[in-house]
């Protein structure tokens, strides 16, 4: 036998002495009279040879080592190179199940069996020790059975007496309660405080602090187990009937001390604590700290509580009708005030023409050229660069054309005809032509209410609404029984998608590469700039002059490539070739999420522009299936446009309150009819809490103030928010208005003082100060000539670009993972 098994052979001799020895004793134990060693030997021997053989190969399996198991079957001269390490493992205990097995016989018999006096006296001791231990046991379960019914006797007097426990607490509390009061100097906050509140939120009260540093909950929880503990064994004893106590004597040897009671009793005291301290936490504080100066006597204090409880039921009912008489009050108000104003249109004079389809169909261009033949027209656009491009095309074509956003006013002598931003639309204002763009926007839940708004107030003879296919059904039932007439229009150039992954290094002429975000634009634009191309650039926070010049350096060649944001799915139309996918994912404001089908068709439909391409290229950089089958799928109608609060609401409202904060709470209490979903007014609540109960809120009416919140600008900017509110402050104290910040050391402070003097000039033209607007028009215009030259030289900084470790294919910054789909699946 080698030295490795030698060593383990050694242990597993120790280990099966111990079990044989521990065998003896057990069989010798059982046996009523006293057997023969030889008849012992008899009995066990194939048990023993089992102990031996299951120890031995146990301990060699478990601490010979697994190079040393090799070693050991390759010196047997076997063939272990195909073997798993499982394998080999049970070839290895397989081959040591041989090796010389443990004389246990011979050791035994010196040991036990060779003095026959030495085997009695063994027989005897263990057969006492047997007796003694069963003795034992039954005297251990006598007790457990006397316990139980202890237990169960004192449980009943619990039960049967709680009330009288309870009074007795709560005179104990309510007496601790009234000290730590007058001795902390607690000061509370309502007489109607009731003990749970004075544990759990007296503690936040400032003037309260300094006393209260953690939750109290626990504190009385311990204070009534001490109180419970303190009294508990003289008032059982007094109670147990005598026979209980003599057999607890005559079971334990002993009379019942104090001690031993509460030792079978905590579990019972412990839960009983929970039950009292879950009744007084409804109490008044005023009520039970009142108990102090009450010496306590059992009938006088029953009478006191339940003189206590009655009252507070009293006041519980009291007030369970004044929130019910508010409830009705609330919804009667939200009745009059929102009830009656939300409703398909009546007007069954205008005739509506509505123009459904894919992205880059023509839609936009008949409408247009209908509101072109008529006497009057108005364009209404999702953003103001449509709007500035409608109004330079019909400019440009000799019919004069303003140009009117929140943000700029282009007035043309004569004009009939004016191009807008949507959120600028006035009902009282006629036209022959309305041409609302964009449609399916109607569902967004912060700006819908523009469309609905727009189409349904629509004062024109014709009302031109384009909106995508999956927006037809939802505009139809809004626009009920009035005059419909339909056009859906299809792609002359078709789609097709790449069956390649896309990679940076595929980039060709005529390509718009599509990601998500401002800085992965510029990192991607600043990555192709390095590697020699000419590049437009396009996000949604980009001035709408330099996003226009970015587009004309495309049509015109100067570039050969754009890269963009999902801006360029909205109204673009460009010589684009290809459309390729960065990415599959976006944020949407609350989280990353997967693109819509929707999505995926509006960005894709701007591919193959029609005359120039014969097929529109789509391409993606991962999960091309999935991918595809967005593109291609059927999307789910639409299915409920926004609302939000009108003028005539907010003179409803002001019948009742100038309180803009209850306006809010009842618009967020107003269910919405069905089919609609209401505008969160998430940013004109964020506005309205920086004015809040200030100058600015007492100083100006209900709806100028509203009309404020309403100025649509970037409210995830915080200098901004600070810069409307230093201007809402101006206004009421009759000052000018500060002059925007303005920061041109970098292309991100270009934006920020384009967005700021954006957001002067909303301030200007609500105010009437045009002269003023004017010029800083010119200032803006200006600063969107820096970013644009910035953008034309280059865009600085590095980007850090990860590949695949295996075969070098360039992988999405977002990526996981160090290698690509195909290598990973190759693997």
């Amino acid at each position: 036998m080698n030295q490795i098994l030698k060593t383990q052979y050694d242990k597993a001799v120790q280990q099966t002495k111990m079990h044989i020895i521990k065998d003896v004793n057990k069989y010798l134990e059982n046996k009523e009279s006293l057997p023969t060693f030889a008849q012992y030997m008899a009995d066990r021997k194939v048990y023993i040879e089992q102990i031996w053989l299951n120890t031995w190969l146990n301990i060699a399996t478990s601490y010979i080592k697994y190079a040393e198991k090799k070693q050991y079957l390759t010196n047997k001269g076997l063939d272990i190179s195909y073997l798993s390490k499982k394998q080999i493992n049970r070839l290895f205990r397989s081959e040591i199940r041989d090796v010389g097995a443990f004389s246990y016989e011979e050791w035994l018999t010196k040991k036990l069996g060779e003095d026959k006096e030495n085997w009695k006296n063994k027989y005897r001791k263990q057969r006492v020790a047997y007796v003694e231990k069963v003795e034992e046991q039954k005297d251990m379960e006598t007790k457990r059975k006397y316990t139980v019914k202890f237990s169960y006797y004192i449980e009943q007097l619990i039960e049967k007496h709680y009330e009288e426990l309870f009074l007795y607490i709560r005179y104990l509390t309510g007496s601790n309660i009234a000290l730590e009061i007058d001795r902390n100097g607690i000061i509370l906050s309502s007489m109607e405080l009731t003990f749970e509140e004075y544990l759990s939120n007296e503690m936040n009260m400032p003037y309260n602090q300094f006393y209260f540093l953690e939750d109290r909950t626990e504190a009385y929880e311990n204070l009534i187990l001490q109180h419970l503990i303190d009294f508990f064994p003289t008032w059982v004893k007094d109670r147990l009937p005598t026979r209980i106590k003599e057999e607890y004597t005559e079971v334990y040897s002993h009379s019942l001390t104090n001690s031993s009671l509460l030792e079978a009793s905590m579990p019972l005291l412990q839960e009983v604590t929970v039950e009292f301290l879950e009744d007084l936490l409804p109490e008044y504080v005023i009520d039970l700290e009142k108990l102090l100066d009450i010496p306590f006597d059992m009938e006088i204090h029953k009478e006191i509580m339940e003189k206590d409880r009655q009252r507070k039921a009293q006041k519980e009912a009291e007030d369970r009708e004044e929130q019910r008489r508010r409830k009705e009050e609330e919804a009667r108000m939200i009745e009059d005030i929102f009830g009656r104003e939300y409703y398909p249109p009546t007007n069954i004079d205008v005739k509506y023409v509505l123009h459904t389809g894919e992205t880059n169909t023509g839609k936009t261009f008949q409408a247009i050229n209908r509101m072109m033949e008529a006497s009057s027209g108005l364009y209404l656009a999702p953003l103001r660069l449509l709007a500035l491009e409608i109004y330079e095309k019909l400019n440009q074509q000799g019919i004069p054309c303003s140009l009117k956003t929140g943000e700029e006013e282009k007035l043309v002598l004569n004009a009939q005809h004016q191009s807008s931003t949507v959120e600028m639309f006035h009902e009282k204002n006629y036209y022959e032509v309305i041409v609302i763009d964009e449609a399916q926007m109607i569902a967004d839940r912060e700006r819908g209410f523009s469309w609905y708004r727009a189409i349904t107030k629509a004062n024109a003879n014709e009302v031109h609404i384009i909106a995508s296919l999956h927006a037809k059904n939802m505009i139809l039932q809004l626009l009920g029984d009035t005059n419909v007439e339909v056009h859906e229009y299809r792609r002359e150039t078709p789609l097709q998608v790449e069956n390649d992954l896309f990679q940076l290094s595929h980039t060709r002429k005529g390509d718009a590469l599509v990601c998500f975000s401002r800085r992965n634009v510029l990192e991607t634009a600043s990555e192709l700039q390095r590697r020699g191309w000419q590049v437009s650039v396009i996000y949604g926070s980009m001035p709408p002059e330099a996003r226009k010049k970015q587009m004309e350096r495309f049509i015109k060649g100067e570039t050969k490539v754009i890269v963009s944001t999902d801006a360029i799915g909205m109204g673009l139309n460009l010589p684009i070739r290809r459309i390729v996918f960065l990415e599959n994912d976006k944020f949407d404001g609350i989280r990353r999420r997967m693109l819509t089908s929707q999505e995926v068709k509006q960005i894709a439909g701007r591919a193959g522009r029609k005359g120039i391409y014969d097929i529109g290229r789509v391409a993606f950089t991962s999960d091309r299936k999935k991918m595809k089958y967005l593109l291609e799928k059927k999307d789910t109608d639409l299915f409920g446009f926004t609302i939000a609060p009108t003028s005539a609401v907010l003179e409803r409202f002001q019948k009742y309150s100038n309180n803009l904060g209850l306006f809010f709470y009842l618009w967020g209490h107003f269910k919405s009819p069905e089919g609609t979903k209401k505008a969160s007014l998430a940013e004109e609540m964020l506005l309205y809490e920086m004015i809040m109960d200030t100058m600015v809120e007492a100083r100006m009416s209900l709806y100028d103030l509203f009309s404020f919140l309403k100025l649509p600008f970037a409210t995830s900017e915080s200098s901004l928010r600070v810069q409307w509110k230093t201007n809402m402050e101006a206004i009421v104290e009759n000052r000018d208005l500060p002059e925007p910040k303005i920061k041109q050391d970098s292309l991100e402070e270009l934006e920020l003082a384009y967005k700021s003097i954006g957001l002067h000039l909303l301030f200007l033209y609500r105010l009437e100060r045009r002269t003023e607007a004017y010029y800083w028009e010119k200032v803006r215009l200006e600063l969107s000539d820096q970013i644009n030259e910035q953008l034309k030289k280059g865009i600085k900084g590095k980007r850090r670009i990860k590949r695949c470790k295996v075969c070098g294919k360039e992988l999405s910054a977002k990526s996981k993972f160090s290698v690509c789909n195909e290598c990973f699946y190759k693997k």
